[in-house]
Protein backbone atom coordinates (compact mmCIF):
# COMPACT_ATOMS: atom_id res chain seq x y z
CA UNK A 1 0.00 0.00 0.00
CA UNK A 2 2.89 2.44 0.46
CA UNK A 3 4.07 1.90 -2.79
CA UNK A 4 1.52 2.04 -5.43
CA UNK A 5 1.40 0.72 -8.60
CA UNK A 6 -0.25 1.55 -11.65
CA UNK A 7 0.48 3.75 -15.00
CA UNK A 8 0.26 6.57 -13.62
CA UNK A 9 2.35 8.70 -11.25
CA UNK A 10 3.14 7.57 -7.50
CA UNK A 11 2.07 11.31 -6.95
CA UNK A 12 -1.73 11.00 -8.24
CA UNK A 13 -1.86 7.41 -5.96
CA UNK A 14 -1.00 9.79 -3.08
CA UNK A 15 -3.36 12.47 -3.68
CA UNK A 16 -6.05 9.97 -4.10
CA UNK A 17 -5.62 8.19 -0.83
CA UNK A 18 -4.99 11.45 1.09
CA UNK A 19 -8.33 12.28 0.16
CA UNK A 20 -9.65 9.02 0.96
CA UNK A 21 -8.70 9.03 4.25
CA UNK A 22 -10.12 13.02 4.77
CA UNK A 23 -12.89 11.62 3.55
CA UNK A 24 -12.87 8.73 6.05
CA UNK A 25 -11.56 11.02 8.87
CA UNK A 26 -15.01 13.60 8.23
CA UNK A 27 -17.52 10.95 8.82
CA UNK A 28 -16.08 9.13 11.24
CA UNK A 29 -15.86 12.41 13.57
CA UNK A 30 -19.21 13.58 12.38
CA UNK A 31 -20.70 10.24 13.88
CA UNK A 32 -19.06 10.86 16.71
CA UNK A 33 -20.11 14.55 17.03
CA UNK A 34 -23.77 12.88 16.88
CA UNK A 35 -23.80 10.58 19.41
CA UNK A 36 -22.12 12.55 21.81
CA UNK A 37 -24.49 15.65 21.56
CA UNK A 38 -27.48 12.79 21.63
CA UNK A 39 -26.14 11.05 24.81
CA UNK A 40 -25.42 14.94 26.76
CA UNK A 41 -28.87 16.32 25.78
CA UNK A 42 -27.41 18.81 23.61
CA UNK A 43 -29.21 18.13 20.13
CA UNK A 44 -32.88 18.00 21.54
CA UNK A 45 -32.28 21.60 23.54
CA UNK A 46 -30.86 22.87 20.08
CA UNK A 47 -33.99 21.16 18.36
CA UNK A 48 -35.90 22.91 20.84
CA UNK A 49 -34.68 26.62 20.83
CA UNK A 50 -35.43 26.16 17.28
CA UNK A 51 -38.33 25.22 17.11
CA UNK A 52 -39.37 27.96 20.21
CA UNK A 53 -37.53 30.51 18.28
CA UNK A 54 -38.53 29.74 14.70
CA UNK A 55 -42.57 29.41 15.82
CA UNK A 56 -44.95 32.60 15.17
CA UNK A 57 -47.60 33.87 17.80
CA UNK A 58 -50.84 32.42 16.93
CA UNK A 59 -53.15 34.44 14.68
CA UNK A 60 -55.85 36.24 16.37
CA UNK A 61 -59.38 35.31 15.14
CA UNK A 62 -61.36 36.83 13.57
CA UNK A 63 -64.28 37.89 15.92
CA UNK A 64 -61.33 39.59 18.35
CA UNK A 65 -60.11 41.76 15.30
CA UNK A 66 -63.78 43.13 15.41
CA UNK A 67 -64.99 43.06 18.96
CA UNK A 68 -62.35 44.26 21.69
CA UNK A 69 -61.78 42.02 24.23
CA UNK A 70 -63.30 42.85 28.02
CA UNK A 71 -60.07 43.37 29.73
CA UNK A 72 -59.65 46.51 27.40
CA UNK A 73 -62.75 48.10 28.21
CA UNK A 74 -62.61 50.23 31.14
CA UNK A 75 -66.15 50.07 33.77
CA UNK A 76 -67.46 53.14 35.39
CA UNK A 77 -66.64 52.88 38.96
CA UNK A 78 -69.71 52.59 41.22
CA UNK A 79 -69.13 56.60 42.40
CA UNK A 80 -68.81 57.60 38.73
CA UNK A 81 -72.12 55.77 37.29
CA UNK A 82 -74.57 56.59 40.30
CA UNK A 83 -76.64 59.36 39.40
CA UNK A 84 -77.68 61.32 42.90
CA UNK A 85 -81.39 61.57 43.05
CA UNK A 86 -82.18 65.02 44.26
CA UNK A 87 -84.13 64.97 47.46
CA UNK A 88 -87.62 65.05 47.04
CA UNK A 89 -89.53 67.97 48.79
CA UNK A 90 -92.59 66.98 50.65
CA UNK A 91 -95.77 69.11 49.77
CA UNK A 92 -96.25 71.66 52.84
CA UNK A 93 -99.15 71.45 54.83
CA UNK A 94 -101.49 73.87 56.73
CA UNK A 95 -99.96 76.37 59.21
CA UNK A 96 -102.04 75.72 62.45
CA UNK A 97 -102.20 78.43 65.45
CA UNK A 98 -99.40 76.89 67.32
CA UNK A 99 -96.82 77.12 63.85
CA UNK A 100 -97.56 81.13 63.45
CA UNK A 101 -97.70 84.59 65.61
CA UNK A 102 -99.70 87.18 65.06
CA UNK A 103 -98.60 90.82 66.35
CA UNK A 104 -99.24 94.44 66.12
CA UNK A 105 -98.00 97.86 65.40
CA UNK A 106 -98.78 100.99 65.89
CA UNK A 107 -97.53 104.35 67.14
CA UNK A 108 -97.36 104.90 70.91
CA UNK A 109 -99.08 107.77 70.37
CA UNK A 110 -101.95 109.43 67.94
CA UNK A 111 -103.22 113.57 68.03
CA UNK A 112 -106.97 113.69 67.67
CA UNK A 113 -108.74 112.95 65.01
CA UNK A 114 -105.05 112.52 62.73
CA UNK A 115 -104.51 109.08 60.29
CA UNK A 116 -102.40 106.76 61.69
CA UNK A 117 -100.82 103.28 59.87
CA UNK A 118 -101.43 99.97 62.07
CA UNK A 119 -99.78 97.12 60.99
CA UNK A 120 -100.44 93.77 61.06
CA UNK A 121 -97.33 90.88 61.08
CA UNK A 122 -97.75 87.43 60.33
CA UNK A 123 -94.90 84.70 60.86
CA UNK A 124 -93.95 81.43 60.73
CA UNK A 125 -92.86 80.08 64.01
CA UNK A 126 -92.78 76.01 62.87
CA UNK A 127 -89.45 74.61 61.45
CA UNK A 128 -90.95 73.22 58.09
CA UNK A 129 -92.95 75.63 55.47
CA UNK A 130 -96.34 75.87 55.26
CA UNK A 131 -99.53 77.17 53.80
CA UNK A 132 -102.03 79.49 55.46
CA UNK A 133 -104.86 81.66 53.93
CA UNK A 134 -104.66 85.65 53.88
CA UNK A 135 -108.12 86.57 52.79
CA UNK A 136 -109.51 89.92 53.72
CA UNK A 137 -111.88 88.96 55.64
CA UNK A 138 -109.59 87.09 57.63
CA UNK A 139 -107.50 89.64 58.44
CA UNK A 140 -108.71 92.09 61.44
CA UNK A 141 -107.77 95.41 63.18
CA UNK A 142 -110.14 96.18 66.64
CA UNK A 143 -109.64 99.50 68.47
CA UNK A 144 -111.01 99.27 72.10
CA UNK A 145 -111.04 101.46 75.23
CA UNK A 146 -109.85 100.42 78.75
CA UNK A 147 -113.34 99.12 79.40
CA UNK A 148 -113.39 96.68 76.38
CA UNK A 149 -116.02 98.98 73.78
CA UNK A 150 -115.19 98.50 70.43
CA UNK A 151 -113.65 101.57 68.83
CA UNK A 152 -112.80 101.31 65.49
CA UNK A 153 -112.06 98.14 63.63
CA UNK A 154 -110.81 97.17 60.00
CA UNK A 155 -113.61 95.21 58.71
CA UNK A 156 -116.18 98.33 59.59
CA UNK A 157 -117.95 100.14 56.34
CA UNK A 158 -115.95 97.55 54.02
CA UNK A 159 -117.21 94.73 51.67
CA UNK A 160 -113.51 93.27 50.80
CA UNK A 161 -113.33 89.77 50.02
CA UNK A 162 -110.27 87.55 48.64
CA UNK A 163 -109.26 84.36 48.09
CA UNK A 164 -104.88 84.29 49.28
CA UNK A 165 -103.03 81.27 50.19
CA UNK A 166 -99.49 81.68 50.53
CA UNK A 167 -96.81 79.24 51.92
CA UNK A 168 -94.51 80.71 54.78
CA UNK A 169 -91.25 79.78 54.83
CA UNK A 170 -90.02 78.67 58.23
CA UNK A 171 -89.37 82.37 60.13
CA UNK A 172 -90.65 84.11 57.45
CA UNK A 173 -92.98 87.31 58.30
CA UNK A 174 -95.56 88.57 56.31
CA UNK A 175 -96.96 91.92 57.32
CA UNK A 176 -99.98 94.30 56.26
CA UNK A 177 -100.47 97.59 56.71
CA UNK A 178 -103.75 99.41 57.44
CA UNK A 179 -104.54 102.73 57.63
CA UNK A 180 -106.84 104.40 60.26
CA UNK A 181 -108.90 107.28 59.74
CA UNK A 182 -108.71 108.44 62.93
CA UNK A 183 -112.63 108.45 63.91
CA UNK A 184 -114.81 105.67 65.35
CA UNK A 185 -116.96 103.33 63.23
CA UNK A 186 -119.04 100.34 63.67
CA UNK A 187 -119.87 96.72 61.90
CA UNK A 188 -123.30 98.35 60.41
CA UNK A 189 -121.46 101.25 59.48
CA UNK A 190 -124.80 103.05 60.01
CA UNK A 191 -123.78 105.26 63.20
CA UNK A 192 -121.92 108.37 62.93
CA UNK A 193 -118.13 108.43 62.67
CA UNK A 194 -116.11 110.80 65.08
CA UNK A 195 -112.60 111.34 66.58
CA UNK A 196 -112.45 109.27 69.84
CA UNK A 197 -111.68 111.23 72.90
CA UNK A 198 -108.14 111.20 74.29
CA UNK A 199 -106.86 108.81 76.27
CA UNK A 200 -105.69 105.51 76.46
CA UNK A 201 -106.29 102.66 73.84
CA UNK A 202 -105.94 98.89 72.92
CA UNK A 203 -105.31 97.96 69.48
CA UNK A 204 -105.31 94.32 68.71
CA UNK A 205 -105.21 92.15 65.63
CA UNK A 206 -106.52 88.26 64.25
CA UNK A 207 -105.75 86.49 61.36
CA UNK A 208 -108.54 83.92 61.29
CA UNK A 209 -108.40 82.31 64.71
CA UNK A 210 -105.06 83.46 65.93
CA UNK A 211 -105.05 86.42 67.50
CA UNK A 212 -102.25 89.11 68.67
CA UNK A 213 -101.34 90.36 71.99
CA UNK A 214 -102.69 93.67 72.89
CA UNK A 215 -100.80 97.00 72.13
CA UNK A 216 -101.84 100.03 73.72
CA UNK A 217 -102.20 102.97 72.16
CA UNK A 218 -102.09 107.24 73.80
CA UNK A 219 -104.75 109.23 72.03
CA UNK A 220 -103.83 112.80 73.05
Amino acid sequence: MLHPVGPLPASVYWRRRVLVLTLLVSVLGGGGWVGYAVATGRFDDGTTTVAATSSAPPATPALERVVPSLAGVQLPTGAASTTANPPSTAAAGPCTDDMITVEVRAPAGVAVGTQATFVLLVSNVATVPCIRSFDEQLQELVLRDLAGNRIWGSHDCRADTSDVRRTLAPAEVVSFSVEWSGLTSEPTCTAPRMPPPPGAYLLQGRLGTENSAVAQISIA
